[in-house]
């Protein structure tokens, strides 16, 4: 009965305010007798908690809650890591409610640690600055971590256990005997610190709820220019009830603990860095009567209200659901959606690396809204789902995402993609018409380069997510693409938080390319990025049939070739930094990072994935732009993958993920699919540090899962797939409106790295790419592989991928 009433609360969470599910677009006809595999179990959540900046907590699929350990190197003001773990640091100081995957900068969220200290509480936990007392060491071997579950024994002698549904948290700390069972609630500690913060005991009820003010992400890096950073943009509410009775309580501000006190008020603040200055912040402690059994709690959340707090815990997670339940449907929600893709291999390693990426995809965005359909929007005024939504989400990486994440979503779960194009458009209305790249919680944030949302909206549309206000995305879209505001004419936070959608958007209007003494954090990589937006509304803007729209777009789309400069170095075209005068940015090297964020010229050059055919003539031909690829690729002594200096690829990073398919387009596919297996056989692993790089909110996860399944989303705005090597023998992908794909491929492993033979729907074919029809209707791939290359197949001009241009 419980788990009915959690999955019932789970439906009622999502169900769209009044409008029917029979009403969506993209619903499609139900998976009609399909049981899904068990394939959750492979999942290993401390996968890229080595560098990839992943945490091994609770959670479910798109959750609000992430209810999952911080870790402590010894300072109170910095997490070990912007996912707030890292497997190399062995002490714990909470457990917080909320989290980010991969993020960088020094992480975001970590609001509401709990702490079970068997010990008494004699001093301020804001006092002990260095994590000396408040805090306790762990063993790995005393760990464990499952989809929706994470266990760990402190060695203080408390075991901890946490599970969660979508909007509340389950957790089961037991004490041990004799000892003290001591609760903390770091109401303030928040990862980069907190403007105020509140918290409040109810000994009577057995409760302890509040709120913390908080935002600030990536805000220690420029000072307070132009009211951009060290801020706050959300407030996080929590209701926590507990299954024991509360003996005794109190609070502390600061340095000052208060014994009995049943209130406190008061947060970190962002100091003069941006970070929180040591000794500062508020929060409570009980003391819950002992009684031989673990201690029970059960959390909601909610960034509208405390009664939305409440609400949420009491309709998905209510009074006597005992812990058991909520794990097993927590690991039942995850294991419906990995068993979409259902792979069979023997290499238990590859399964492992490949669900645990999966997984990882399928975190963010997180969902936002509260069971009553209510939600926090940027304008910092609660709003409704509209008739469109089942969910409002947050959390939107845009500049990561947008290359494979979102598609990924949108072939799997395509009405779950849809909210998420309304969720932005929702936040751009509220934003004064602004698509900000990155947005947390219910604030923009400005950081990174490009305009990312105008990429994922039509794409997600592209790949059957049209359960969207499209028209007025449109409208929306193509209003910020040539209005030119007074926040694009801004330089406040240059350069990775600059506050304009699209920064000297005058200049590009005009010049027809994003200048290097604009406003940009680096004109040339800005105007690759723009013209991938441009590119991506002009095929949005055809599919509703405003052709104008297209060609106009489109026509700007080529505005590329205004920063490739054929001859940056002698012979030899890059793209290139220049300024409004029109000369080039000088002197020149193609390892220069002068105009490009978190790449070089070589690395950006490759950027035009809708054109790939004009920029290989612009560079002089097949012949030659394989050559240019072999020496990327590759340096003196063998692969050159990462770190080999930005000459080369950095595939930890998302400018180089596609560079490997312009093979393809060049006549040489072989070369892609060795390239791409490198990749995998070289980078990835089932390991914690198995992500190589930032996972991004999932934006490296889904390259991998593309890269092994086969498949890879080229185009901005449209859904073609390229084809390289599939890692597994077979694949199903049954896609929620009901879409199947079956991709055979009897002799893959992870030697067999070259495809020599290829059938689409049972027809013999040398065109190593997919038209949009696939992903659209299904159908089945069987592949022929070997271990050596057939480097003939595929590698006419005829079967080449397509190319778009004006």
């Amino acid at each position: 009965m419980i788990l009915l009433l959690l999955f019932a609360a789970h439906l009622a969470a999502t169900g769209c305010k009044g409008c029917p599910p029979t009403s969506r677009q993209d619903a499609g006809p139900p998976d009609a007798g399909w049981t899904p595999a068990d394939v959750a179990w492979h999942v290993d959540p401390f996968i890229g908690t080595l560098g990839g900046e992943t945490w091994p907590g609770a959670t479910t699929p798109f959750g609000m809650v992430q209810w999952s350990p911080e870790n402590t190197a010894g300072d109170q003001t910095r997490t070990t890591s912007p996912g707030g773990y890292s497997y190399n640091r062995l002490k714990i100081r909470g457990f917080s409610l909320t989290h980010l995957s991969g993020t960088g900068c020094a992480g975001a969220a970590g609001d509401i640690p709990f702490f079970p200290f068997p010990d008494d509480v004699t001093t301020s936990p804001s006092s002990d600055t260095a994590d000396a007392r408040y805090a306790s060491t762990f063993s790995h071997g005393d760990e464990q971590a499952q989809a929706g579950y994470y266990r760990v024994l402190l060695n203080s002698g408390v075991l901890v256990e946490l599970t969660a549904t979508p909007r509340t948290g389950s957790a089961r700390f037991a004490y041990p005997a004799g000892r003290p069972a001591n609760m903390l609630i770091r109401t303030s500690n928040s990862e980069l610190g907190s403007e105020d913060a509140h918290v409040v005991v109810d000994a009577a009820a057995r409760t302890v709820s509040g709120w913390v003010k908080s935002g600030n992400f990536c805000g220690y890096i420029y000072g307070t220019s132009g009211n951009i950073d060290r801020r706050s943009y959300y407030t996080l509410y929590f209701h926590a009830e507990f299954d024991r009775p509360i003996a005794a309580h109190g609070t502390w501000q600061d340095g000052t603990v208060t014994p009995g006190s049943s209130s406190a008020s008061g947060g970190t603040s962002y100091g003069d860095d941006g970070f929180p200055p040591a000794g500062r912040g508020s929060g409570a402690y009980i003391t819950l009567e002992p009684g031989g059994q673990p201690v029970n709690v059960r959390v909601g959340i909610s960034y509208v209200s405390a009664a939305n707090a409440r609400l949420n815990l009491t309709t998905e997670n209510p009074a006597g659901t005992a812990f058991e339940a909520v794990q097993q449907a927590a690991y039942d929600a995850w294991n419906a959606k990995l068993a979409r893709i259902e792979v069979t291999g023997e290499n238990d390693a590859d399964l492992a690396t490949f669900y645990s990426a999966l997984y990882h995809a399928l975190l963010h965005p997180g969902l936002f809204s509260d069971v009553n359909g209510q939600y926090l929007g940027l304008d910092q005024q609660p709003h409704e789902l509209t008739a469109y939504q089942q969910a409002q989400y947050a959390n939107f990486s845009g500049w990561d995402v947008y290359r494979g994440q979102l598609q990924l979503v949108a072939l799997l779960e395509p009405g779950i993609a849809s909210d998420i194009a309304q969720s932005l458009l929702n936040q751009a209305d509220q934003y004064h018409g602004v698509w900000d790249r990155w947005t947390h919680a219910s604030g923009a944030t400005h950081v990174m380069t490009g305009d990312p949302a105008h990429v994922a909206l039509p794409t997600i549309y592209a790949f059957g997510g049209s359960g969207f206000d499209v028209e007025s995305a449109l409208a929306s879209m193509v209003h910020a693409a040539t209005t030119v505001t007074p926040e694009d004419l801004s330089r406040d936070g240059w350069n990775v938080m600059v506050i304009g959608e699209r920064p000297s958007l005058d200049k590009y209007l005009a010049l027809h390319y994003v200048p290097a003494d604009g406003n940009a954090w680096g004109g040339a990589g800005e105007t690759l990025e723009d013209v991938a937006a441009d590119f991506a509304i002009a095929q949005l803007a055809a599919r509703l049939g405003d052709l104008g729209t297209h060609d106009q777009f489109i026509g700007r789309s080529d505005y590329w070739r205004n920063v490739f400069n054929p001859d940056a170095v002698p012979g030899e075209g890059y793209i290139q930094d220049r300024f409004s005068d029109g000369n080039w940015r000088t002197p020149f090297d193609p390892a220069t990072d002068n105009g490009f964020a978190e790449g070089s010229s070589a690395q950006y050059t490759w950027m035009v994935p809708f054109n790939v055919r004009g920029l290989i003539d612009a560079l002089g031909g097949d012949a030659h732009a394989i050559a240019r690829l072999d020496d990327f690729f590759h340096a003196a002594g063998g692969w050159a993958l990462t770190r080999a200096g930005d000459r080369h690829a950095e595939m930890n990073n998302e400018p180089s993920l596609g560079v490997a398919f312009a093979y393809n387009f060049a006549g040489a596919p072989h070369r892609t699919q060795e390239t791409v297996r490198q990749v995998i056989n070289e980078l990835w692993s089932n390991s914690p540090d198995g992500i190589p790089g930032q996972d991004d909110l999932g934006a490296m996860s889904a390259w991998y899962v593309w890269a092994a399944l086969g498949l890879y989303p080229q185009y901005p705005g449209r859904a073609e797939l390229l084809l390289s090597a599939p890692l597994f023998p077979h694949t199903v992908v049954r896609r929620s409106n009901g879409v199947v794909i079956e991709v055979d491929a009897p002799a893959a492993d992870k030697a067999a790295a070259y495809v020599v033979g290829l059938a689409v729907d049972g027809q013999s074919s040398n065109r190593l790419w997919l038209p949009e029809s696939f992903a659209a209707q299904g159908g089945r791939l069987d592949f022929a592989l070997a271990s050596e290359a057939n480097p003939a197949f595929g590698a006419a001009a005829s079967d080449a991928p397509p190319s778009f241009a004006p």
